[in-house]
């Protein structure tokens, strides 16, 4: 297992204890320190998708927004800024599988990184998963389709597209109700010194533990040991769902996403991948890096 560094977190502290209710049956409850703009939290969604579907009845996620890249903003730099980004991606596809296009960061830079969070945390009020479903389609159009999400038509398009209410969503967007909330989510990280992303923090029900919390991304076999750690009992692997399952569920997914999930290597999944082509279940969806996938809604 690959080492990693932990850092233990007080259960007691505002955020956590706020927001964790004994409603909540899943014995364990993971906060996820992200940014929208962020390759790596975009890198790391195929180790995500692993653990929900392995070990997802045990915990519950709750998105926090740590705002770490909305001080481009008042850069001085902005080209400089721009460029090194653009690099970071590049770097970050590579090593990961999962595309993301710097030059986005060159053509059609994101100039107000700020608005982005705001409209996440707008499409969190019609709901956690309307807010989830945003989330990730405003990183496919960032990382895949390179567009400027912070473009109040894009970022309308984005709310269409993913089944909200437009009218209240673009009425929120502009409320006091987002700014709060990204504000409360800016103070969380705060609370529990997050400065690096992404950032897992593991809390059981027990406010009188503390939460364990791992900065950074790392193979999947050290958060499952997280898991087993954090709970009173060992927990019990369930198996991955019918490939078109899995893509109806998901709707775009990347070959490293499937592979990572059915424990395949990329050659095998675009042998099956093709299959389905053929059959007219997905569409291809070429990136710069890699192979994404959609499905096709009949």
């Amino acid at each position: 297992m690959a080492r990693y560094q932990v850092k233990f977190v007080n259960n007691s502290s505002p955020g956590p204890k706020k927001q964790f209710n004994g409603n909540d049956k899943k014995p364990l409850e993971i906060y996820m320190f992200i940014d929208p703009l962020c390759p790596e939290c975009w890198a790391i969604s195929p180790i995500l998708k692993k653990l929900h579907i392995e070990y997802g009845r045990y915990f519950s996620i709750k998105h926090v927004l740590s705002g770490r890249i909305t001080n481009l903003n008042i850069s001085k730099k902005k080209k400089k800024s721009y460029e090194n980004i653009a690099q970071v991606w590049e770097k970050t596809a590579s090593r990961s599988g999962m595309s993301c296009d710097g030059s986005l960061w060159l053509e059609n830079p994101v100039d107000n990184p700020y608005l982005v969070s705001i409209a996440i945390k707008a499409a969190e009020l019609q709901g956690r998963r309307a807010g989830l479903r945003f989330f990730r389609r405003i990183q496919e159009l960032l990382f895949l389709e390179k567009q400027n999400t912070s473009n109040l038509e894009v970022l309308k398009e984005c709310a269409e597209s993913t089944g909200l209410d437009v009218e209240e969503f673009m009425k929120d967007i502009h409320s006091d109700s987002a700014a709060k909330a990204f504000q409360c989510d800016l103070k969380i990280t705060s609370e529990m010194d997050v400065t690096e992303i992404p950032t897992l923090v593991f809390f059981n029900e027990n406010i009188e533990d503390e939460g364990i919390k791992i900065a950074g991304a790392y193979p999947y076999e050290v958060y499952v040991h997280i898991l087993e750690e954090m709970l009173s009992e060992r927990p019990e692997k369930s198996s991955p769902p019918p490939l078109e399952s899995f893509l109806k569920f998901f709707k775009l997914v990347a070959s490293k996403e499937i592979a990572v999930v059915y424990n395949m290597s990329i050659s095998q999944i675009e042998r099956e991948m093709k299959k389905l082509l053929l059959k007219q279940v997905v569409e291809q969806i070429p990136a710069k890096y890699g192979t994404f996938w959609r499905y096709i809604d009949e």
